[in-house]
């Protein structure tokens, strides 16, 4: 490819990253044309620069498309540059975040205050953030816990390595791919493993998927997995009476619905009596509402042509209060668990609007902490592996989560002995 044609792609996709093409339609597209470049600006910054100085250090005369294409290059120098500025900044807006929806002495019920060098950009471990490694995790693969439905039904469980942990913190990771793709093995990756790292047993699961399962499947196994985790979690170390949870997109969407229907027969086939509650919530650029019942366009067109004949395989008009029924934010009650939600500003899959309204309707009903951290300039999934974002969404998470499990046990610690 020439190198005018080079710059000028590089310059598009730059360009999207920093505002996507708004519209449904273009959503996808937009996703995938800014995501990687977004998340990964480092890395394009380093190959726009090494592709300009191949190109200048030939002999030749600088022609008109070569100015050109050094335009180009300059201006996507500029743009990269923003977004990486943008993505250190995810460090300052997750924590005025967390100040504002715990108190700005939440720190004190952590372990301990962390410190410069926890809360810096891990430069070095950015540099391939496609080779995840991670020292004193073992992985479990393959547990099955709905064996009837093969690999659909299996899981795996991360723990710390070394001697055997009792009545660790226990999350479960729900995967996305709007509920038609997806692998446990693929999401939440560096989350996992730095819990685990730091003392949890961490869970993902597979689950049935559309359009060979219709919903409810997709909820009914995750309600199946803490059912699992409740009976089995202690052989690998964990506390089975405490239970967070956390998923990205569709993920998000299951995480949320399950910690709001506790126990709810509907979604326990078969296993009713079990005791499917949840502790905390943590989802991300989640799918809230499933009816279209904000009254958003985007939801609606959501609705219409991709949940109700995919997911649903019904039409909404003929059982609204079937995608009712499964909308977050139409489950929201009181008792509602702690919440931290985290969405992109510029999220084109799924909109941040759906993520500022349930934020508001969880604080308005729910007698819960509720924290809500918005990106400005992220994309969908930006936490899928490990980016100068990721890494500080990841250490937010594990501030939020500890003091949330410190939090649990000193009341549980209270109850005994009051």
């Amino acid at each position: 490819m020439p190198f005018l044609r080079r710059q000028a792609v590089t310059a598009a996709l730059v360009a999207n990253a920093v505002r996507p093409v708004p519209g449904f339609r273009a959503g996808i597209p937009a996703f995938f044309a800014g995501w990687l470049v977004g998340e990964l600006a480092p890395h394009v910054l380093a190959v726009t620069a090494a592709d300009v100085a191949v190109h200048a250090a030939r002999p030749s005369r600088l022609t008109p498309r070569d100015r050109t294409a050094l335009g180009l290059a300059a201006g996507s120098a500029a743009g990269l540059a923003f977004l990486i500025e943008q993505s250190r900044r995810a460090r300052g807006d997750l924590e005025d975040a967390l100040v504002e929806g715990l108190g700005v002495d939440y720190v004190k019920q952590l372990d301990a205050a962390p410190t410069p060098a926890e809360l810096a950009t891990p430069w070095r471990a950015l540099v391939n953030p496609f080779r995840q490694r991670t020292t004193g995790v073992r992985v479990a693969r393959n547990v099955a816990y709905a064996p009837e439905h093969g690999k659909r039904g299996r899981l795996d469980v991360y723990f710390p390595d070394g001697p055997p942990v009792t009545g660790a913190p226990v999350l479960l990771q729900v995967h996305g791919g709007g509920w038609s793709i997806g692998e446990k093995e693929q999401q939440g990756l560096p989350l996992m493993r730095h819990l685990a790292a730091k003392g949890w047993v961490c869970v993902a699961i597979n689950y049935r998927l559309s359009p060979r399962a219709a919903w409810p499947a997709h909820v009914v196994d995750v309600k199946r997995a803490i059912a699992w985790i409740r009976e089995t979690i202690a052989d690998y170390g964990g506390d089975p009476e405490y239970l967070a949870i956390t998923g990205g997109s569709a993920g998000g969407h299951l995480a949320a619905l399950a910690a709001l229907t506790p126990n709810d027969p509907a979604f326990q086939p078969g296993f009713e009596d079990a005791d499917t509650s949840i502790a905390v919530a943590a989802p991300h650029y989640g799918v809230y509402d499933m009816a279209g019942s904000t009254g958003l366009r985007s939801a609606e067109l959501m609705r219409d042509r991709f949940l109700a004949p995919r997911v649903f395989q019904r039409r909404f008009a003929d059982a609204p209060e079937v995608f009712e029924d499964a909308s977050p934010i139409l489950r929201i009650t009181e008792d509602a668990p702690d919440f931290l939600l985290v969405h992109g500003s510029r999220d084109t899959l799924v909109g941040v609007d759906q993520a500022r309204m349930f934020a508001r309707e969880l604080r308005r009903v729910s007698r819960r902490t509720v924290v809500y951290a918005e990106l400005p300039g992220a994309q969908h999934a930006f936490d899928v592996f490990p980016s100068i974002r990721s890494a500080h969404v990841v250490r937010a998470i594990d501030r939020y989560l500890h003091w949330h499990w410190n939090g649990w046990r000193r009341a549980r610690q209270e109850s005994a002995t009051g």
